[in-house]
């Protein structure tokens, strides 16, 4: 911008301006007062994805710039819009009480909340992942998968017939790739709706490697049998550094990596999970395999049937065991009925223990995990008492989390708020 267009610009302008550019390519909500404010492009975009006016502000001797705003506590409502309309939305606070400042109240961007990457209930489906994804091509091609919101991180390499088919199973919300390979990206992914691209040094080796085991606090990566996945942990490294510049920096959550085993699954490619319809219809209105197979009592249980459908395995005796396990259940239809009542008052688990590793879980949603605490009890005395080895096992592995039951029950009362304050 010319210094003189700057020079005439209002005061708000000019940090809106400021802040912008620290995050091109993302929608600024800019918070003014009691609403979140947006302006110039931003606004014109806004304004036809959340259907709210578009009108015009003065910019001092600088003109006149579009603007479309809404209340601060209608948020909830607006980001998941945005964001799944595939825009990047940057949400930009107010960093001190305006009461007590004269002038321009200090702003920054508290969050940037991606198709990939969001903790926000109203943009997940609590019946997928919502995964994001980093490939590096070369010679042979990486790829790695991260789920924020519940923290399961892996990697793979091979051909890129064989990333694309993983790309094709996982269904990705967001990909990033080096701003190198833009020219040369192979079809199927440009096709696909959300892409961004990184800068070209975070994809070298050294800088990606070093983020990874920083990250887990190893001397190296051989614990996780990932170490001489070259172009998969680079894809991993990448993923790392993306969390850091779109400001989510709280991520002990994420505690562990691991390989994607090539050879336990059977791979599909794009046109059969098309043409079978598994997870999605071909005409409106249809309906895929998923939702007639997909009787699940709790969101974790979803997401895991979908998994096993596009990632069908081929160890016969892994495939033995899961059958098995149903015929028991359908022989004892006592304890599969008891096992579903408690499930029933399971909530996402995965999600809300994550978002406790993050401070971003209210008071309303820790009862909610101190609830499915107190049914996972009873879950375990019965698959302890079951005959059927794998429901054993599974008791064996189930944690009681007592010290964190009571702890919750001693500290938070039953009828606790949605927030620990009123924002304002």
């Amino acid at each position: 911008m010319a210094k003189g267009k700057a020079d005439k610009e209002t005061p708000l302008m000019k940090q809106y301006n400021a802040i912008k550019a620290k995050h091109p390519g993302a929608l600024l909500l800019f918070r003014v007062g009691d609403f979140y404010e947006t302006f110039g492009e931003d606004a014109i975009i806004a304004s036809k994805v959340l259907d709210i006016v578009l009108t015009k502000r003065a910019n001092g001797a600088a003109s006149h710039i579009e603007l479309a705003g809404f209340p601060h506590h209608a948020l909830d409502n607006y980001l998941p819009k945005l964001v799944r309309a595939g825009n990047r939305v940057a949400i930009c606070d107010q960093l001190e009480d305006p009461k007590s400042v004269k002038g321009i109240v200090k702003r920054g961007v508290t969050e940037l909340v991606t198709p990939g990457l969001s903790f926000n209930d109203n943009v997940l489906d609590k019946r997928k992942n919502n995964y994001l994804a980093a490939v590096q091509l070369g010679s042979t091609a990486g790829v790695a998968f991260l789920d924020l919101s519940t923290g399961e991180f892996t990697c793979a390499e091979g051909s890129w017939d064989y990333v694309e088919k993983l790309l094709q199973s996982f269904q990705p919300a967001e990909i990033l790739y080096s701003k190198a390979h833009k020219q040369t990206l192979p079809g199927s992914l440009k096709e696909h709706s959300v892409t961004f691209a990184l800068e070209d040094w975070v994809f070298q080796r050294d800088y990606t490697y070093e983020k990874l085991i920083r990250h887990f606090q190893t001397s190296s990566l051989k614990g996780f049998g990932i170490e001489g996945l070259v172009q998969g942990t680079t894809a991993a490294g990448a993923i790392l550094h993306y969390l850091e510049e779109t400001e989510h920096r709280e991520t002990s959550h994420i505690s562990t990596i691991s390989r994607i085993a090539a050879e336990k699954y059977v791979w599909l490619d794009k046109f059969t999970i098309r043409n079978l319809e598994l997870v999605a219809p071909q005409q409106e209105g249809g309906i895929p395999l998923i939702s007639i197979l997909d009787e699940t009592v709790t969101p974790m249980g979803s997401r895991m049937l979908k998994r096993w459908m596009v990632l069908p395995l081929k160890d016969g005796a892994l495939i033995e065991q899961r059958l098995e396990v149903v015929a028991h259940l359908i022989e004892e239809a006592e304890t599969a009925e008891a096992l579903e009542q408690h499930l029933k008052h399971i909530g996402d688990m995965e999600r809300l223990i994550s978002k406790v590793a993050v401070g971003r879980i209210n008071p309303r949603e820790m009862n909610q995990l101190r609830k499915s605490l107190e049914y996972s009890l009873p879950i375990k005395e019965l698959l302890g008492n079951s005959p059927q080895p794998a429901l054993k096992k599974l008791a064996d592995q189930l944690h009681t989390c007592q010290y964190l039951l009571d702890k919750i029950k001693t500290e938070l009362k039953e009828d606790a708020p949605m927030l620990t304050h009123q924002a304002e």
